[in-house]
């Protein structure tokens, strides 16, 4: 199959969060189904320029704070120097910090802020400046990394990660019905648990049989399961899954 014959040849797709773990694997992934990324990172530079040169260059790199409240504009307008005109957003970017209502009250305020801002607020921010350009450049796609938690709720200690990733949901929707008809979709994907550093924590604080324990296949999802997802989303023939939630994770959670 040659480069112009690849399902997204030519595509510029900005992928938050895109250094490590599951935004390294769809980097890769789309960078093997024809896509040009550019890889998002927050502090490690380093990374960053290791995954661009395992792709061949074929991509750019980009830093941006997402913490901060000018962060996820700032990344849009890097993305958009680099690249020029953008095709795809992928809002991969998250993180989820424990602390439940035993906390100390500073502590869970400031749990609540920080994964919302991440999880939520960036990426609406980010959502918002894409369909703006995508309303200008004629289409675009938005896929949304969402949760299982986000649907059936989460551990005590992690309500603000589940809640926000609810809310992203909520989100994805919304663009979904309000912006189709001007070419604009969004998808969201909602992993259970995936073979990640912050899985690999979890094995090593509690073990693997408790970790699979309500996952039907006994097994995490792979990066590279989510990555492939994300790739056939992404592609232009896929106009109609505008507005669904794809879950991965091995019938833990079933709608």
């Amino acid at each position: 199959m040659g480069p112009h014959s690849l399902p997204l040849a030519g595509l510029h797709v900005l992928v938050t969060g895109a250094s490590g773990g599951i935004g390294a694997a769809i980097v890769e992934r789309l960078v093997a189904e024809g896509a040009h990324p550019v890889i998002h990172y927050g502090r490690d530079r380093d990374k960053a320029e290791a995954l661009l040169d395992r792709i061949g260059g074929k991509g750019w790199v980009v830093q941006a704070d997402l913490l901060a409240a000018d962060g996820p504009t700032a990344l849009w307008t890097r993305a958009a120097a680099a690249a020029g005109r953008i095709h795809a957003l992928v809002n991969n970017a998250g993180t989820r910090t424990e602390a439940g209502p035993e906390s100390d009250l500073d502590r869970w305020q400031a749990v609540w802020k920080s994964e919302f801002q991440i999880n939520l607020f960036a990426a609406a921010d980010l959502c918002r400046a894409a369909i703006g350009h995508f309303r200008e450049t004629g289409g675009g796609r938005i896929v949304n990394m969402a949760s299982r938690a986000g649907q059936r709720g989460y551990a005590a200690d992690a309500m603000p990660y589940g809640a926000s990733k609810a809310a992203l949901l909520n989100l994805t929707k919304s663009i979904a019905r309000s912006f189709g008809a001007d070419g604009v979709t969004a998808v969201a994907i909602a992993p259970g648990w995936v073979r990640t550093a912050m899985a690999d924590d979890v094995i090593e604080r509690f073990g693997k049989d408790a970790a699979v324990a309500d996952i039907p296949i006994r097994e995490m999802a792979e990066p590279s399961e989510v990555a492939e997802l994300v790739a056939f989303v992404l592609r232009p023939s896929q106009r109609s899954l505008n507005g669904a939630t794809l879950d991965v994770n091995g019938g833990s959670h079933i709608r």
